[in-house]
């Protein structure tokens, strides 16, 4: 299996820095860049296209919910219309930003706690799909590759949008495709599973869930996180193994 690798970048804001942007984006394909709502600011925002451009690295618009205390990871009573407004709003301030530098948005990660409702609620996932749909260019989503990928693509499919599929680097995943919670022992890889778990993908197409059972994932995409320096030395890793 031929994997990009994609990070979530440009979350820092003000003078709070997070993450190593710097440092990551040499070994990436995929910039899923925050867009104001959770983390970013225009002028992070700016820079961090400039360091995708510099780098030759896709450009993605990772919104969150309008939730810039929580950092986007909690989870809010948004309704539909509520849910294509912000993400329209967040997708075309990237959008705009990126043109200005020359550069394409390619696709959209939403990120924390809308991703994870985007995966969880058919709702939430319909209105995620609607606002890329109604946008006037067309942009790929990106989600989770789990067994549900087929009803996902007819979904996607009834609104004529394209897809990608993400698996997870450092994350356990759950009997039933999911990602086992962060609230539960082993929910993070250390370096040796996280590397493990990488090749296991590349070579076969599946993972080892938490009960030890073999699940097959189809993926387009690989999920790393670069917010320290001990990531972004296992990201090179990982780079190394996705160019054998």
């Amino acid at each position: 299996m031929t994997l990009k690798l994609n990070c979530d970048l440009g979350e820092s804001f003000g003078s709070w820095t997070m993450g190593l942007d710097a440092a990551v984006m040499p070994h990436i394909d995929q910039a899923n860049i925050a867009c104001g709502f959770h983390g970013g600011d225009p002028l992070v925002m700016q820079n961090t296209l400039t360091l995708a451009k510099q780098h030759n690295v896709m450009v993605g618009a990772h919104p969150g919910y309008p939730d810039l205390v929580g950092f986007g990871r909690r989870s809010m009573a948004c309704s539909a219309a509520e849910i294509i407004a912000f993400m329209q709003y967040q997708i075309a301030a990237i959008d705009g930003m990126a043109n200005i530098q020359g550069l394409t948005l390619e696709y959209v990660k939403p990120h924390g706690a809308l991703y994870n409702d985007m995966m969880a609620n058919r709702e939430v996932r319909a209105a995620i799909m609607q606002a890329i749909a109604q946008y006037p260019k067309p942009i790929t989503l990106m989600l989770q590759a789990t067994p549900a990928v087929n009803i996902h693509r007819q979904e996607a499919e009834q609104l004529g949008i394209d897809l990608w599929f993400e698996a997870f680097a450092d994350r356990c995943y759950d009997d039933d495709g999911k990602l086992l919670a962060r609230s539960k022992i082993g929910a993070v890889h250390d370096k040796e599973k996280m590397l493990a778990q990488v090749e296991q993908i590349c070579a076969h197409g599946t993972v080892t869930t938490i009960s030890g059972n073999t699940l097959a994932i189809y993926a387009n995409t690989l999920c790393v996180h670069g917010d320290n320096m001990a990531g972004v030395l296992a990201i090179a890793q990982i780079r190394e193994r996705l160019s054998r």
